[in-house]
């Protein structure tokens, strides 16, 4: 016999007349969680969430989850405990899973939750959801002044999301920017990861190029700014507010007709 069998058989031979063998039997047999379930998931707003969570060697016992702030019971087995149709359980019996939905899921479903067994002491596998809505923004203040004949470069930054934006739509007012559109010059590059970036470029600008361009990926709110080419004059010259031309200097002038008007009265 080699002696590595030698060594197998000595250590099964041990165990067997082992006075704690039928302990590490029953610890064997008992149920037990599959660790390597993820602990931590993240959720769209809106969306389903998944919590899942493996079990091994069930037996007759029960699974159940436990939202964790109130301590509410929403699933045993396959049964349903709440009257919120949104959460709901399934189980895949070929993966030992019990998963978790929560259909349309909310920020205020974010939290712990527990998948317990119903041994004694029973025994717990805490799961931390948490929901977000993906944000956009377009980098550059609200606002953009571009001379006559640059390059109008704006980029959009999708951030708080745990998967990348199926599709970015860029719009100049309510009109999809089409990059085979007469005007030409137009290009898009986007790069896809954990923040999501995508740049709008538009060569040699003109003054029809002005106005807003808004940001849309598939699935976050809508971002914009206002685009103003410049033909000689300074952004100094062009005091906005809320996107809008205003000067301050006749409206000053026409309030202080009023008063002159009214204390000489």
């Amino acid at each position: 016999m080699k002696p590595l069998e030698l060594m197998l058989t000595l250590t099964a031979t041990a165990l067997a007349g082992s006075p704690e063998d039928g302990w590490l039997q029953q610890a064997f047999q008992s149920p037990h969680f599959d660790t390597t379930t993820p602990r931590n998931v993240t959720a769209l707003v809106g969306k389903t969430a998944h919590l899942h969570c493996k079990v091994k060697r069930l037996n007759n016992k029960t699974v159940s989850w436990i939202r964790a702030r109130d301590l509410h019971i929403l699933t045993a087995g396959t049964d349903t405990y709440t009257n919120d149709a949104r959460f709901q359980v399934a189980r895949d019996a070929a993966r030992n899973d019990w998963t978790l939905m929560i259909k349309f899921a909310q920020e205020s479903d974010s939290g712990t939750y527990e998948c317990q067994i119903s041994t004694q002491p029973l025994i717990a596998y805490p799961v931390q959801l948490k929901v977000v809505l993906p944000e956009s923004r377009i980098l550059g203040g609200a606002d953009m002044y571009i001379n006559r004949g640059s390059l109008i470069n704006l980029t959009c930054v999708v951030t708080n999301s745990p998967e990348p934006p199926a599709y970015i739509f860029w719009y100049h007012g309510d009109k999809v920017i089409s990059y085979d559109s007469p005007r030409g010059g137009v290009s898009v590059v986007t790069e896809k990861g954990d923040v999501t970036t995508s740049h709008l470029l538009i060569r040699a600008a003109r003054p029809s190029d002005s106005g807003v361009y808004s940001c849309e990926p598939s699935n976050a709110r809508i971002a914009t700014i206002i685009v103003h080419v410049l033909q000689g004059e300074t952004p100094a010259a062009m005091h906005t507010s809320g996107g809008h031309r205003w000067d301050a200097a006749p409206a000053l002038v026409v309030l202080i007709l009023q008063l002159l008007w009214q204390f000489g009265t």
